[in-house]
């Protein structure tokens, strides 16, 4: 027995639904192929000749889904130089094509993010086109990410179809890093609406609709408009599984809390009247109510009733429940107070800009981040994002957007942890444009969107923490509420202690990643031309060692983590083992035990075995030539084996 080997690609979708169709429908299967016909008709679906079915199809779309499940070759790197609180965050910012990021992301993120939110292009014809590569899309993306930005004008004769196989692979993609209670949410304006509701019901099932939100985006007219001023764009909304998702409610605003008053000096607070009377006959329901103070008595109108018994009516009245207006003569109603109202209200589906602001809120919001420079355009209002994070996560989830863009989701995310102590987790992925020489952010240093964004996290958090800690010295020297008071902050050494604290419980750091080729040295299969021998015996040679020489032991053990399926926020730890390099990968949720160790030394002696298996983790990793020969690989195997230990090896 050997143990096995971890290859260069990302997760094998179509073995893994075929695994889990084989085992649910055994008999559908016949020498290692699915039968597609018996496994319609034991569904109940039965195959017919009707060609009039409905159906949504574009030229490109079978191309589109073997491309989500073909499997990448690419990994992401670690780079802790460009990252922020690297040790301790558990946020992601992750440079590459979202096509290759959502491949490599499927192990470790599979089923485990609650919402994502994504503002893809619009296709108006002068935005970004993904454009993807069967071959070789690792090299394609190199290419692309030396070029502007392109263009899909509606000359082309494809302009729908081209942004069609764009959005399907990746949000077939998104859709299994979805929790069975996930929720993604899709900005979008008129010109592709239509076809991403199409889009969305083939992939996450019409049944799985959630809502179509309008989005007031300006709050002026455009007089010149040609025929409408455009106020809006839409968010569409799509559960993972309708029968799982709930809708979080929505803090209560000062107009609704504002209808409670308290005319008769109640000494429980506001209140506001309801009705006491429902359509309907009930036999119970027809009953005389008297006034106490006028001894006026009311009854209901004929196929009406009372909601309350008799008994319970009497009790409310005796309580000073019900209302039967200023004078005592007014038809009695039941007395709702505000201290009683559920702590929330229903999301609607018209999010006005004075709410959730608007495009110029957000063009403010990057100025004021970057001084007073305008590096981005069209970005997104952060209450935006942040009321749609309410809505659809709780205090410890992961987010994910990989359209990030400006960045503005982690700034809503890390903004609302600050608010209500949340815990949640973002993963941002985006493609690095690059910048046009002609712009103010490519003049000012920032060679690609990345760039930009990753400096707005930076400057948003350090914004985030100092407000914090200002609300707090408020808090200490007036006892207000310390999202209420007016928050200023002392230069002085109180005031840096403060903001140290705030750091300490507030996650405003990033690890970032970027796309490249695996760290894995894979074998030339080009051509040698002439029958060289020598340029054979090379590349022999090279194969010797598992990982490619320019890269680092920390490159490979974030690839292992990410193929074996470890979140690429677990703390990573370097250890010396009888002198040898090691790594060990914690589960920060799961106290001390290790879950991963990974040691590429070479020479590995069984008492170094011993020693790696003394961390307890649950899965060992070393470089096949970490070992002399097969039986010292196979003696570190069965030590292992007794230890309940699983050796894999690169």
């Amino acid at each position: 027995m050997s143990p096995d080997t971890i290859d260069g690609l990302s997760m094998d979708l179509e073995r893994a639904n075929l695994d889990k169709l084989r085992v649910l429908f055994p008999e559908c299967f016949a020498e290692g192929k699915l039968d597609i016909d018996k496994l319609l008709s034991l569904c109940g679906e039965y195959v017919s000749n009707d060609f009039e079915k409905y159906h949504f199809e574009w030229k490109g779309k079978a191309d589109c889904l073997k491309l989500a499940q073909k499997r990448s070759t690419g990994t992401l790197r670690p780079c802790p130089a460009e990252s922020v609180d690297w040790d301790t965050t558990r946020n992601l910012y992750i440079e590459g094509d979202n096509l290759e990021v959502l491949k490599l992301l499927q192990t470790a993120y599979f089923r485990k993010v609650k919402m994502i939110y994504i503002d893809p292009p619009y296709n108006t014809g002068n935005d970004f086109v993904y454009a993807d590569d069967f071959a070789d899309p690792i090299a394609r993306y190199k290419e692309v990410t030396a070029q502007t930005t392109k263009s899909n004008p509606e000359t082309m004769g494809r302009f729908h179809t081209n942004w069609l196989n764009m959005m399907y692979p990746r949000l077939r993609l998104a859709a299994n890093l979805l929790r069975d209670d996930g929720v993604i949410f899709i900005s979008i304006d008129d010109n592709e609406v239509t076809n991403l509701r199409r889009l969305c019901d083939e992939t996450f099932g019409e049944e799985n609709f959630v809502a179509q939100i309008v989005w007031q985006k300006i709050h002026s007219t455009k007089n010149d408009a040609k025929y409408f001023s455009v106020n809006h764009d839409y968010i569409l909304a799509y559960a993972r599984s309708i029968d799982h998702f709930s809708v979080n409610l929505l803090s209560r605003t000062e107009e609704m809390n504002s209808r409670y008053k308290n005319p008769d000096n109640d000494p429980r607070g506001p209140w506001q009247s309801g009705d006491l009377v429902a359509n309907g006959e009930r036999s119970t329901g027809y009953y005389d109510v008297i006034s106490p103070t006028t001894g006026k008595v009311f009854n209901v109108e004929k196929g009406k009733h009372w909601v309350y018994s008799q008994e319970n009516i009497t009790q409310m009245i005796n309580n000073g429940e019900i209302w039967f207006g200023s004078d005592g003569n007014a038809f009695p109603r039941k007395k709702r107070f505000l201290k009683d109202v559920q702590d929330g209200r229903k999301p609607n589906t018209i999010w006005l800009s004075a709410e959730v602001g608007h495009n110029q809120t957000a063009a403010k919001e990057i100025l004021a981040v970057f001084d007073g420079n305008k590096y981005f355009d069209y970005p997104k209002p952060v209450e935006l994002i942040k009321q749609i994070t309410q809505i659809g996560t709780s205090s410890n989830d992961i987010i994910l957007d990989f359209f990030s863009g400006s960045a503005t989701t982690a700034h809503a995310v890390m903004q609302l942890n600050a608010e209500d102590g949340g815990k949640r987790q973002y993963i941002l992925v985006q493609l690095p444009e690059v910048c046009d020489e002609k712009s103010e952010a490519f003049k000012a240093g920032y060679h690609n969107i990345c760039e930009i964004g990753k400096e707005r996290i930076r400057r948003a958090g350090a914004s985030i923490v100092k407000e914090k800690a200002g609300l707090r010295k408020v808090y200490q020297e007036t006892g207000f509420e310390p999202m209420k008071a007016v928050a200023y902050f002392p230069d002085s050494e109180e005031g840096q202690k403060l903001q140290e604290m705030e750091r300490s419980l507030l996650d405003i750091g990033f690890r970032v990643f970027k796309l490249d080729t695996t760290n894995l040295r894979t074998w030339d299969a080009t051509p040698i031309e002439n029958g060289n021998v020598e340029e054979l015996q090379e590349r022999m040679n090279a194969m010797v060692e598992s990982k490619k020489p320019e890269r680092s032991d920390l490159d490979l053990v974030c690839e292992i983590m990410l193929k074996l399926g470890v979140p690429l926020t677990y703390p990573i730890t370097q250890i010396e083992l009888n002198g040898k390099p090691a790594y060990y990968v914690d589960d920060p949720d799961k106290g001390l035990q290790s879950m991963l160790l990974v040691c590429l030394a070479q020479n590995v002696t069984p008492e170094d075995v011993e020693a790696m298996a003394d961390y307890t983790p649950g899965k060992i990793v070393m470089a096949r030539e970490s070992f002399h020969d097969d039986t010292a690989m196979a003696n570190a195997y069965y030590i292992l084996r007794d230890r309940q230990i699983e050796l894999k090896l690169v």
